[in-house]
């Protein structure tokens, strides 16, 4: 220290506070937030927390000052949690013999034109039908939509009822045997599962779309009291999903098949709902995606919130998280696999 100046040294006391808070973070996934609300809403800075401690690094690598040590243990010690936030390309050769699945938050086909796009559903359906998944998974799915999937026989839908306001929806290429829902209780969110046979084996697919908070992710409206609320009403959000995300936890344990589980969680992988809900299971995008497989628009850095999960026996070959489309406030990600 005693050989920077000032504001260097200011510059490494903010480096200090930044590399406690993501070393505190990687304990984050094992606090439950009926217990500490306000812990569990850290977890979304965690991607925050990763890139500032990537910035000083090379900050003081450029300046070739020993500062640099502290972000870079700091980093090595989350190893894994780096590499769920960016995944440098993995090439996977795929057979005959994969299949895909994609799962796509729709906001209800832009039904109230929060896109001014008035062939947008369209748009929709073309890419779905382009990319022609074996299954696809919708969430926000309108249940009064005109579009037709004609390439999907096989369909398991919410009720369309006022009980859901976030409406799920599985297709399939293959027959559906069976068809659940889980309910969630005082909320209009909810999940779906299918069990699905794909050539002589069935596999049980999940459907989930979790509490989500309603709030604007725009964070340069918020003023001191609205980011109060705003940390408030995440604390509440937080503490619904732990329960649905429990929910569909035990119902997965009980599956007498393999398990797919797919959807928009509202959460990150640093969550402890991410963590009860992939347990055993492989992250599509660790397995085989590259980049920092965002799937929502969020303006300061890249969101991954929506998820491929897949039973261990089965072999993840491929994943992708189509950014570039703008139909919604969600990107669609798919993945394919092989037995």
């Amino acid at each position: 220290m005693k050989n920077l100046n000032f504001i260097d040294k200011l510059l490494f006391l903010i480096n200090s506070v930044v590399a406690v808070l993501l070393l505190l973070s990687y304990g984050l996934s094992y606090v439950p937030p009926n217990k500490f609300s306000f812990l569990s809403v850290l977890s979304l800075s965690v991607p925050m927390f990763i890139i500032l401690n990537i910035t000083f690094g090379f900050y003081w690598l450029v300046k070739l000052k020993k500062q640099m040590l502290l972000s870079v243990l700091v980093l090595g010690l989350g190893y894994n949690y780096i590499l769920s936030f960016y995944k440098f390309s993995n090439d996977i050769i795929s057979s005959q013999s994969s299949f895909s699945l994609m799962s796509y938050n729709v906001r209800l086909f832009n039904l109230y034109d929060w896109i001014d796009e008035p062939l947008l559903p369209q748009k929709i359906h073309s890419f779905v039908t382009n990319k022609a998944p074996s299954i696809l998974c919708f969430q926000e799915y309108d249940t009064g939509t005109v579009l037709k999937f004609k390439s999907y026989p096989y369909s398991y839908f919410t009720d369309n009822s006022t009980r859901y306001s976030s409406n799920l929806a599985i297709f399939s290429k293959y027959q559906i045997v069976s068809s659940g829902t889980i309910d969630f209780s005082d909320s209009p969110n909810n999940s779906i599962f299918a069990d699905v046979i794909i050539k002589s084996d069935t596999i049980r697919i999940y459907n989930l779309h979790l509490q989500s908070s309603g709030i604007n992710p725009n964070i340069e409206t918020l003023d001191s009291k609205q980011s109060n609320k705003l940390i408030s009403r995440l604390g509440v959000t937080f503490k619904q999903q732990q329960h649905q995300a429990e929910l569909v936890a035990s119902h997965i344990s009980k599956s007498p098949y393999k398990v797919l589980l797919c959807g928009d969680f509202n959460n990150t992988i640093y969550s402890y709902v991410f963590r009860i809900l992939k347990s055993e299971m492989l992250d599509a995008f660790e397995e085989a995606g590259t980049g920092f497989g965002r799937t929502f628009k969020f303006k300061y850095f890249p969101f991954r919130i929506d998820f491929i999960l897949a039973d261990p026996r089965i072999k993840v070959v491929r994943f992708s998280s189509f950014n570039e489309i703008f139909y919604s406030d969600h990107f669609p990600i798919m993945s394919e696999f092989e037995f």
